[in-house]
Formats: C-alpha cells, structure tokens, sequence
C-alpha cells in the first residue's frame, strides 16, 4: 500500500516537476511585504490561480489551485498550492474554527523543509517555512 501511495503522489506531481520554462516566478510576493488581499488577488487577477478556494481549513486557510494551464515557481520550487486568509474580506471564506491571523498567506512548493529553507536564507528572506506532507513544504507569511 504505501508503494502504491508514493506512485500516486509522484505522478500526481509530475506535472509541477517538469516545464519550468513558462513558469510564473512569484516569489518577489512572498517577501512577507504585503497583506493575503493583494497576494491572492494579485495571483487572480494575473490568472495564476482559480479565484474559489479549493479547500477551507477550520483555520480559516484557503488553499487555491493554480490555474488550469498555469504552472508557478518560488525560489526555484515548483508551486503545488496557494493559500490565504485576511479577516473580514469577502475575497476568503471563514472556517469553523479560530482564523490563524489576521492576515496570512503564502505557497506550498515541491521541495524538501531543507531545501526550501536553504534557498529563502540565501535569498534573505525569513518567511516561515514548515513541513507540509511527503516532499511538500510551506512558505509562509503571517500578519497579526
């Protein structure tokens, strides 16, 4: 079974690993310079992303696909998911349970924590950057 679940998730990001030349580099927005608003608007209005959230945690992180067609890349890493939230703004939806800031965002890359983490230190950026699943990792920018 878990032989059957790495060739899931390899094929499943096969797509992000390849084609780097027409790739969208965003991560001039990842800087932790600007609010979720003008982040994921910003990605909308370029039509990076699909302007409806994909999933709504119960944080109230809303986690957005990149476009049909489009592929992302930040810091090199090719760009699985975008996520978001700015309280009271009509552009995310609320979940159940306490938002995790007043303004959050960021992107979820293919890449090793290491890795990752490696290339925003060289780049002199102190987003955070946490482990979120089998070789994917989050950038991350809070405001409170």
């Amino acid at each position: 079974m878990k032989r059957f679940s790495f060739i899931a998730l390899f094929l499943a990001i096969l797509p992000f690993l390849a084609g780097n030349a027409r790739a969208a580099a965003i991560e001039d927005s990842l800087t932790c310079n600007e609010s979720a608003h003008e982040f994921i608007s910003g990605l909308i209005a370029r039509k990076l992303i699909d302007p409806k959230p994909m999933k709504v945690e119960s944080n109230s992180i809303n986690a957005f696909w990149p476009a049909r067609g489009q592929h992302m890349t930040a810091y090199g890493f090719s760009v699985f998911a975008v996520v978001g939230f700015q309280k009271d703004d009509p552009l995310f939806q609320t979940g159940d349970g306490k938002p995790i800031a007043a303004s959050a965002y960021g992107a979820v890359v293919v890449g090793t924590q290491a890795n990752v983490q490696a290339a925003l230190t060289a780049a002199g950026n102190a987003a955070i950057v946490h482990h979120a699943g089998p070789l994917l990792t989050a950038i991350f920018c809070q405001q409170d």
